[in-house]
Formats: structure tokens, sequence, C-alpha cells
């Protein structure tokens, strides 16, 4: 175990939180925030805002107003520091190029364009590195992209409503209210931080969901749909060009429409891996599997699946359209208006 200062926790628990800001804006980069401190002083820290604009090292570093107090700084970065040349410049080389003294790092990356050649190079410069402090932390907050690079498909994130008999939606399938109206937000929330969400073919023809975020701020995810024999109609809300959609089916002519990509999948091949396969190629690094239940029982049935968010309402049905089971470990739960929401891990988590 490294021989960590009094304050190093301190200062990376500053990081991983200025890290956090940059959700649903980054993707597929990882959230990083960064912290350069002289002394026992903050001088200046960043995070990660935007993909494809500069990293959390440089806006930390922009952010510090003497230059001179860096050969006696210390940066706490919740990732290692890149070490090549994508969107922007390696961020290991702005460091040595300020002769920071001592690099802290909550997580090594493993993409490989960088996994440890960022360390390397702080190392063969001169530059003090310990890395893994809260590195348990650090790998929670970014579970998403270590997901997508350690297991190659996005984060699933499974979503739904049940009665408090057990119920998705009665018998006809009709749409019925069954979470309130702060459970309905956080949904909405929810979706402004993931890449794209999910249904199947049942839930878009009797639901006829929008799959938007109306009613939080942040950008709308990539819509996904299943039609495997190109059924639905072309009026439902997916299909108005709002947003990019995209549409997996087997068989059928799809006919052009504007805003959705049509993907053809093998009926002789197991389909969600397949699927799994076309976003992990496309970037789209989460996804949130919104129904309906005979979607969300087949990626609990196969494993598929890193987190559950159940929310459980004090209303009944009677009958109706019964609710998975969930196979995972709850890992909190929480009271929404008048619902309970419970939060499940994947027993692989």
């Amino acid at each position: 175990m490294a021989d960590w200062l009094p304050n190093d926790i301190l200062f990376m628990r500053r990081a991983l939180e200025l890290a956090t800001l940059g959700r649903g804006s980054v993707s597929p980069n990882p959230l990083v925030g960064c912290v350069i401190v002289h002394g026992d002083r903050v001088i200046g820290e960043g995070w990660h805002q935007r993909y494809g604009e500069a990293h959390a090292e440089v806006n930390a570093v922009r952010a510090v107003a003497d230059p001179a107090l860096f050969p006696e700084a210390t940066a706490y970065v919740t990732l290692e520091p890149c070490a090549h040349f994508g969107k922007t410049p390696p961020c290991a080389d702005l460091l040595i190029q300020k002769k920071i003294k001592r690099v802290v790092i909550c997580n090594e990356d493993p993409f490989p364009l960088v996994d440890g050649r960022g360390i390397q190079k702080l190392l063969a410069a001169g530059i003090e590195v310990q890395t893994g402090l809260l590195a348990e932390e650090g790998r929670e907050l970014n579970q998403r992209f270590f997901t997508w690079v350690e297991k190659k498909r996005p984060y699933i994130f499974l979503k739904w409503a049940e009665t408090a008999d057990g119920f998705m939606a009665p018998p006809d399938r009709r749409p019925v209210a069954i979470s309130g109206a702060l459970s309905h937000q956080l949904v909405h929330k929810w979706r402004t931080e993931e890449d794209a969400v999910l249904v199947g073919t049942a839930t878009a023809r009797h639901d006829n969901p929008r799959l938007n975020a109306r009613l939080w701020q942040g950008r709308n995810p990539t819509r996904l749909v299943i039609d495997r024999t190109l059924q639905l109609p072309p009026d439902l809300h997916l299909f108005d060009g709002s947003q990019p959609t995209r549409v997996y089916y087997e068989t059928g002519s799809p006919v052009a429409q504007e805003g959705v990509t049509y993907v053809p999948l093998s009926a002789d091949e197991p389909f969600l891996p397949q699927l799994l396969a076309d976003l992990y190629h496309n970037k789209l690094q989460s996804v949130i599997v919104e129904g309906g239940a005979a979607l969300l029982e087949s990626f609990l049935k196969e494993g598929l699946w890193d987190e559950a968010q159940v929310f459980k309402s004090p209303k009944t049905l009677g009958a109706g359209v019964a609710a998975p089971m969930v196979r995972g470990t709850l890992k909190s739960s929480e009271k929404i208006g008048e619902d309970w929401l419970m939060s499940y891990h994947s027993p692989r988590f």
C-alpha cells in the first residue's frame, strides 16, 4: 500500500466530485477530474466538460494563476493521464511540460492507447507517481467506461416500475401510470446521463413512447427499438425524426425515414449479443432498457446487465403483465414520492 500524505484522500475526493460534473456530456470518454495542490492549498482544478474538448488536466492547469508553483505541486487525477493524440494532445505531456512534482492517480486507464503509457511517460520524466487512491470509488464513477473497454459492450441499465402486487401493465397492456411524478422526472434525468434508451416492439406499439428528456434539462439519448419483422407503424413518436433512432430487425425491407437508422441482424445468431456489438462499435457506452417485460427478462436471464432500478408503487392492478424477477444484489432503497426505488447490481458487478 502506498504511503499517502495526510490530505491525499481529501483532494482525490474533490477530484472525483469534479469528475461527476461531466456526466451526460463526455461519453464515450470517461469522467475525469483533476485538482492541483501546492502545499495544502488548491491552486487549480478542472474536469472534462464535453467530449472533444479540453481534458480535466488541461482545465486544471489553465486555472493555476502562478505557473512558478508547478515544480512543487501535486496533481490529483481520477484517471491515468492520456499519452496519445486523440481529439486533444496528451495530458501526460502537459504535466511533464509544467514540471509537476507529483501525480496521484485514482485508476489506471485500460483503454489500449493509454493502458500504463501515461504513467510510464511521467515516471520517465522524473515525476513521482502514485496510483490506486480511492480506486473502488473511481471504478464506481466510471463503471460505464470500464464496462465498455473491458467487456466490449455498453453498460446495461435496466429500469421498470411495478405495482405493489407485482405487475407492470394491465392485461390489455393499455398505458397506465404506475409510478409517480417524481419518479418520472428522475427517469428523464437518467436519460440525459446515458447514451441510449431501448424498448421492445410491444412497448413501442402500446405505449408509443417519446423516450426523450422533456422533464429534465440535458441531451436526449439515442432511441433504440427492436422490430424484428418491421411491423411497427411509421407514425409512432419513435420515428418523428426529433432525435437519432436505431431500429433492429431481422426480416423485411425498411422504408427510409429521417433520423432513423435500420440495423439488420441475423435471425440465425443470438439477438442481444448482436445488438450490443452494434452499440459497442458505434460508441454508445450505456443503455437504459425500459421495457417491456419480455425484453427486460431476456437481459436478466442472459446475465447481460449491470444495474437495475425498480420503482415499486403502492398501486395495485390485481392482474396483468408480471414484472421481472431481479437476480442481483440489492444495493440501496429510497423513497421517491409515494414510490420506493430499489437499486440492484448484477452478481457479476
